[in-house]
């Protein structure tokens, strides 16, 4: 956690306004990478011993939680996060909680993967938030109960160690744990609210699941896909691009501002290990009048920056899918598409398998993560 800045004590009282006016937060080192606890992923919170107030399955909204002053139901106060009832002790004579209670929640990774930071956000939450957090992971194979996961025999590691945290802020972490994790379990101490649950990584495919597959999608972020670069994240993120399922609105893609010179954007993505593409789809859905003019599409080997074009600069069509067989398997571990002169795309899909060296790859990658 060296250099992350700690947002301890609380946060001031709403007076009105812009409820985040007063927010704190900063700039996280591991926010490059795709978030996956990501709903879109298949992420869920699967379990929480307690959730009085606010329902547990807020922490993993994708938009930033909003605030109501005057939003009110019939236990209190309603808060867009994960907010359990105040704890109290065993008797008048002990009447607080002990230091070892504390409230849970279990989250299932949208895909299992290494983990590189958390941000606990407590947005909103400015006198009712936890003392302290803790967050530990664990790696299950296939879809574990909650019953499951809180057996005596599952293992579980400690990401981030108890810590004292901030009301009304974006609390990060960056972690240092070179493994594959597919849950996590997330500690308040003694007990408040969470408005917003971050999960950054880099995703860690089964090879045995995709080598039964054959054919997919090289380049998806559920299956190992990252985008590396982006000449530009002005309307939202490339990452969009290679999110499962087909974009449902305009922002659910990949936007650039207007370009007033003669250049170019472009995006240049690390598949999930070396492979044979044999079919392309750009889809610029919701994308009408704002979508890319032309778009080229390159491959490389691993740390090479000797591109090869596999598709010539071709004309796209707005809210469009387009697809695109190759005349020739194209052999790359990176792809990168360059779209004329600027606007956004939805999708990019890469159907293929992986060559040998690829799948020995991943494999050994695997194994090196505990899985």
């Amino acid at each position: 956690m060296t250099g992350i800045p700690s947002f301890t004590g609380d946060a001031s009282p709403y007076g009105g306004g812009d409820p985040y006016a007063d927010y704190r937060t900063a700039e996280f080192p591991f926010t490059q990478y795709a978030d996956l606890a990501d709903r879109r992923l298949g992420a869920g919170v699967i379990a929480a011993n307690d959730e009085f107030f606010a329902e547990r399955e807020n922490l993993l909204k994708p938009e930033a939680a909003e605030f109501d002053p005057e939003h009110f139901g019939h236990k209190g106060k309603i808060m867009d996060g994960w907010e359990t009832r105040r704890r109290r002790g065993a008797s008048a004579a002990e009447p607080h909680p002990t230091a070892e209670d504390h409230d849970w929640a279990l989250v299932r990774l949208g895909a299992p993967g290494v983990i590189r930071g958390i941000v606990v956000d407590t947005a909103h939450f400015r006198g009712n938030y936890p003392q302290a957090v803790s967050v530990e992971a664990t790696s299950v194979p296939g879809s574990p109960s909650p019953e499951d996961l809180l057996a005596d025999d599952v293992k579980w590691t400690t990401l981030v160690p108890r810590t004292a945290i901030g009301g009304h802020a974006a609390n990060g972490f960056a972690v240092d744990a070179e493994q594959r994790f597919t849950h996590l379990r997330v500690n308040q101490h003694p007990d408040g609210g969470i408005a917003r649950l971050r999960v950054y990584g880099e995703v860690a495919p089964d090879p045995a699941w995709l080598n039964v597959l054959g054919t997919f999608d090289l380049a998806a972020l559920e299956n190992g896909g990252q985008v590396e670069d982006a000449s530009d994240r002005f309307y939202s993120p490339a990452t969009n691009t290679i999110q499962p399922g087909r974009s449902r609105k305009m922002d659910d893609g990949w936007e650039t501002r207007r370009r007033r010179d003669k250049g170019n954007d472009w995006i240049r993505y690390a598949l999930v290990a070396e492979s044979a593409i044999r079919a392309v789809e750009i889809d610029t859905a919701y994308l009408k009048g704002n979508s890319a003019g032309w778009a080229a599409l390159s491959v490389a080997a691993e740390g090479s920056e000797d591109w090869t074009e596999v598709l010539p600069r071709t004309r796209l069509q707005p809210d469009t899918n387009h697809r695109f067989v190759l005349d020739a398997p194209a052999v790359g571990s990176r792809v990168r598409i360059d779209i004329y002169p600027d606007g956004g795309i939805s999708r990019l899909r890469l159907f293929g398998s992986l060559t040998e060296a690829g799948a020995a790859r991943l494999t050994a990658r695997h194994q090196e993560l505990g899985g």
